[in-house]
């Protein structure tokens, strides 16, 4: 157990992520403006080092939305804060989008009781990352995107290695070079934050970096799925009374309809926003709409582009 143990140790005294700052070694005696300006400043270079990895995240994106317009499903598998953040990504995903929570999925270690404790040795069983894969009936139509700020957890390396034998489409999401995930991965995105203001602390600067690429993955994915008409988010369902607001401003936005139009079109089309917008802009009613949108395969740039023979 010792030498194991070691082995660890000398493993993650390698990680940048891991690194210690011995000039931040007295860091709990400054005043707390000091501290906020700190890991402010830290933060800061956080979007740098994502935007020098835009050409792998990029490449991925397109891969994903190739897969999912065929019908695939987006997998996260992560550990820890790297779990909880895929987590996130996937649950916000329904709400945001109106896909179905099936289609965008989080695992993290140790299931759903892990998002608010450790689940001991979780995270060290890549066999665990198998199981968890396979009770989702994964095809060789899914992605699954591994994530780990060390790129070395088992769960998230398991993940991409069980998935890239079934024929998924595997990405490995990273803060450190050379790691392991990457290796595994058909696209191994490595963003390097460096030494974290916390010896060990992941959840911050690394973490800040994973949920900057999630955020890209999803909703670019989303947007070349059809999800948005320009910068609007035309697939949102309005299940609360401010989505019932936002509904009839994007509707306002995209075409600049009259208050009582708008309100009849939501109406006819049964609050679906992108429905709504198809018949005012091209001036069809709501069953003519929805075969637009089906022909198209739920784009609204294209559904309006066509001409209904029926």
């Amino acid at each position: 157990m010792t030498s194991t143990y070691s082995a660890l140790q000398a493993q993650l005294a390698a990680l940048t992520t891991e690194a210690f700052r011995p000039e931040l070694a007295e860091i709990d005696r400054l005043p707390t403006a000091e501290i906020a300006a700190l890991m402010n400043g830290e933060d800061s270079a956080v979007p740098v080092a994502v935007g020098a990895r835009l050409p792998q995240i990029a490449a991925a994106i397109d891969a994903t939305a190739a897969r999912m317009a065929r019908g695939g499903r987006l997998v996260y598998a992560g550990a820890g804060t790297a779990g909880r953040l895929g987590v996130l990504d996937a649950s916000e995903c329904p709400p945001t989008f109106n896909t179905d929570p099936a289609q965008v999925v989080g695992l993290i270690a140790g299931g759903p009781p892990a998002m608010v404790r450790a689940v001991e040795g979780a995270e060290d069983s890549r066999e665990l990352a198998a199981t968890d894969l396979t009770a989702l009936g994964l095809t060789g139509l899914d992605t699954v995107v591994g994530v780990s700020a060390s790129g070395r957890t088992p769960y998230a390396v398991g993940a991409v290695e069980h998935a890239r034998r079934t024929g998924a489409l595997t990405i490995g999401l990273s803060c450190n070079e050379g790691s392991e995930l990457a290796d595994a991965a058909e696209h191994g995105i490595e963003i390097v934050t460096g030494p974290e203001l916390l010896t060990g602390s992941t959840r911050l600067k690394a973490g800040t970096a994973q949920k900057l690429v999630l955020n890209m993955i999803s909703t670019i994915t989303m947007i070349r799925l059809g999800k948005t008409y320009g910068n609007l988010m035309v697939d949102v369902r309005a299940s609360n009374e401010k989505l019932q607001a936002r509904s009839r401003r994007i509707v306002s936005l995209a075409t600049g309809a009259p208050d009582g139009r708008i309100e009849g079109a939501l109406a006819a089309a049964d609050g679906e926003v992108k429905t709504a917008i198809l018949m005012i802009l091209a001036d069809i009613d709501a069953r003519a709409a929805g075969r637009r949108l089906t022909d198209s395969g739920g784009h609204l740039r294209a559904a309006l582009n066509a001409d209904d023979t029926s």
